[in-house]
């Protein structure tokens, strides 16, 4: 079945254009309100990874770091598997109600898990009740993001004009690495004003009161964005009793199991790629590689603030010629460049050579990352489309990217860590079979307007037909 964003029977319902200021003005707002909330969000979930090297002893006593580390990353993966259940619940809770109120609620739930991580009491202090905290917080956070990704992933698509979608939705992972890049920020001036011992002791709470901080401001913001139009739109062809009452449920996304399978398949390498060389990266250039933290800390943040800068320019390139492509030359490369890169960047033994390597990996994820959004967003209809997007999408998260982490440092604790490169791009390899078979979802019609739009430009070349496929259900 071809993407689409018409249910049967419908008709192409045209709606009024608002002035072209005001419409680059809502497009602005849309944009900033939407990465601004995702970058707090991803702040949040992100900042748990960057301080875990200080903050592990205090939850889990013991003399093997390794071990330490594996404990704070099990329940970084735990984290992941409540991901499924908040794309379930927020998916459908944007279906049924709207993207601007999904987008407030999940940014409230991620501004108390972490008020939770901030003041949890360490193992000195209350025993494995500390740890107990740090997993109740991350499940809340799991429940957050899950639905984050769904709602601002659908929101930027669709509030984006139809000829820059790529570009849009590619600011979701500017907006993520942003939030990761602010971590990592913050932790490098921590590292440069308190020592190693305040660090350990209190300093890794100070994170996570701004977080909480921060995402009172965009809640605020969030507020204040209007709703999509595709959205709006479903709601008022309100003449579908049928399809108004399954809007946003399993019932109706079982419709769509196909593309719901396109989504897991398609993420399978991507995030399995996307957290080895982002959360894991600095772990593995201390752990494998000898590097201090503070020069494998500074080489993640600078690999990362070009990696956000290349995402727009990506977005704008598959709006061009598509978004296979991009996806392709991802697959390609993660499929044949891990090995040789992981195993470079574990006897790397400077800045320079660390960070090179790092950036070559990270242009190879762009493929990835800066359309993925849009990809999966223009595989469903509006009634069903962040619940679409949010599930699939959570499970092979929740199943390969939260895990990835904790798979790495379980084969380097075996004293097999070459195997996890090969694990990576074994992962790349399902995803690349899943691309070059997928169609191109470039052209998808998101609203019954859209449609129209295509119809009427079918009817003036003399062609019945000339509405996309992917455009009528």
């Amino acid at each position: 079945m071809s993407p689409s964003a018409v249910t049967p029977g419908s008709e192409p319902v045209s709606t009024p254009a608002p002035p072209p200021g005001d419409e680059r003005k809502r497009r602005r707002l849309a944009l900033v309100g939407g990465s601004l909330g995702n970058l707090v969000e991803w702040y949040d979930w992100f900042v748990y990874a960057s301080f875990a090297i200080y903050f592990a002893d205090s939850f889990f006593p013991g003399d093997n770091p390794t071990t330490q580390l594996m404990n704070t990353a099990g329940i970084f993966a735990v984290g992941f598997l409540m991901r499924p259940v908040g794309g379930w619940i927020l998916g459908r809770a944007a279906d049924r109600h709207g993207r601007k109120s999904a987008l407030t609620l999940t940014v409230t739930m991620m501004s108390v898990a972490a008020l939770l991580i901030a003041v949890a009491p360490t193992y000195g202090q209350a025993g494995y009740f500390g740890a107990l905290v740090l997993l109740l917080a991350r499940l809340l956070q799991g429940m957050s993001i899950g639905g984050e990704y769904a709602a601002s992933a659908t929101y930027l698509t669709e509030a984006s004009a139809r000829n820059r979608r790529g570009l849009g939705s590619s600011f979701q992972y500017v907006s993520m690495t942003c939030g990761q890049l602010l971590g990592l920020g913050i932790l490098i001036t921590m590292q440069h004003t308190l020592t190693t011992a305040q660090l350990e002791s209190w300093g890794w709470r100070i994170p996570f009161v701004l977080g909480a901080l921060f995402a009172v401001v965009v809640f605020w913001l969030r507020r204040r964005l209007q709703e999509t139009d595709a959205f709006q739109e479903e709601e008022a062809s309100g003449e579908d009793a049928h399809d108004d009452s399954t809007r946003g449920t399993l019932k109706a996304l079982w419709q769509y199991r196909r593309q719901a399978g396109l989504v897991m398949a398609l993420t399978l390498g991507g995030t399995v790629a996307y957290y080895t060389y982002t959360t894991y990266l600095t772990k593995y250039l201390v752990g494998s590689a000898g590097m201090p933290k503070t020069t494998a800390t500074l080489v993640s943040f600078t690999a990362l603030t070009l990696f956000a800068v290349l995402q727009p320019f990506a977005g704008m390139l598959s709006d061009r010629i598509g978004r296979r492509p991009l996806l392709i030359t991802f697959a390609v490369g993660c499929t044949l460049g891990t090995y040789p890169i992981m195993t470079a960047l574990g006897s790397a033994s400077s800045y320079w050579s660390a960070l090179g390597l790092s950036l070559l990996a990270l242009v190879i994820i762009t493929g990835y990352t800066s359309i993925n959004a849009a990809v999966k967003a223009e595989l469903f209809p509006t009634r069903v489309r962040a619940l679409g997007v949010a599930l699939p999408y959570a499970i092979a998260n929740a199943l390969f990217g939260g895990t990835a982490e904790y798979v790495a440092l379980w084969f380097k604790n075996s004293g097999h860590e070459t195997m996890f490169f090969w694990y990576v791009s074994g992962c790349a390899l399902i995803s690349l079979v899943t691309y070059v078979l997928m169609p191109d979802t470039r052209d998808a019609a998101l609203s019954r307007a859209e449609a129209g739009a295509d119809a009427d430009r079918g009817a003036e070349r003399g062609d019945a037909a000339a509405a996309p496929a992917e455009a009528v259900r």
